[in-house]
């Protein structure tokens, strides 16, 4: 009996304008708070959307294996509660500094999502950008920063990843390190 590995490739990579509750794929990714208990910006939209099962389920990992958050960088799946996705991919930025590069942390907020989602067996990972809001991440540098992250990495499961942005300013200037850059799939 033979079998078929399924190859690992790179995923294609799309930009969207809108709201990341909305969006129909498999995994959505939250740019959460270390505590996982919610926040603002898109960390507040995705509980508020997805209702109690996603704070519980985040209590959960609290108790259980982070009891003191969730480690910048890293990542953990929830349930999606009431919103589209199945599932809802938690990762923690780092805030943006000056005298401190802190790329590769953002870097890996990306990629661990990612490999969480491949794990989960998802085919489509909606992300927002993060660390540009609140934690003050220059949006040119985090959007080159998102970019070269996801076009990084090789998934059995993940086939397309959406970056979606919270404006049409944001989306011209990805729109614009996506073509220099060379992600066309």
């Amino acid at each position: 009996m033979f079998g078929f590995l399924r190859r690992k490739r790179h995923p294609l990579i799309g930009l969207a304008v809108g709201d990341i509750t909305r969006q129909r794929v498999d995994v959505v990714v939250n740019a959460a708070k270390s505590s996982l208990l919610g926040g603002s910006g898109v960390d507040g939209a995705i509980h508020a959307a997805g209702g109690p099962a996603i704070l519980a389920a985040c209590q959960a990992i609290r108790d259980t294996r982070y009891p003191d958050g969730l480690p910048v960088g890293q990542a953990v799946a929830t349930n999606a509660g009431r919103m589209h996705a199945s599932a809802v991919v938690h990762t923690v930025g780092p805030h943006y500094s000056l005298s401190e590069d802190r790329s590769a942390q953002l870097r890996a907020c990306y990629t661990s999502s990612l490999a969480v989602a491949d794990r989960l067996k998802a085919v489509s990972v909606a992300f927002p950008l993060i660390s540009s809001g609140v934690y003050g991440w220059p949006v040119k540098d985090a959007i080159e920063q998102a970019l070269a992250a996801i076009a990084s990495g090789r998934y059995r499961h993940v086939r397309a990843v959406t970056l979606v942005l919270f404006d049409e300013r944001t989306y011209n200037m990805a729109l614009n390190a996506y073509q220099a850059g060379g992600y066309w799939c």
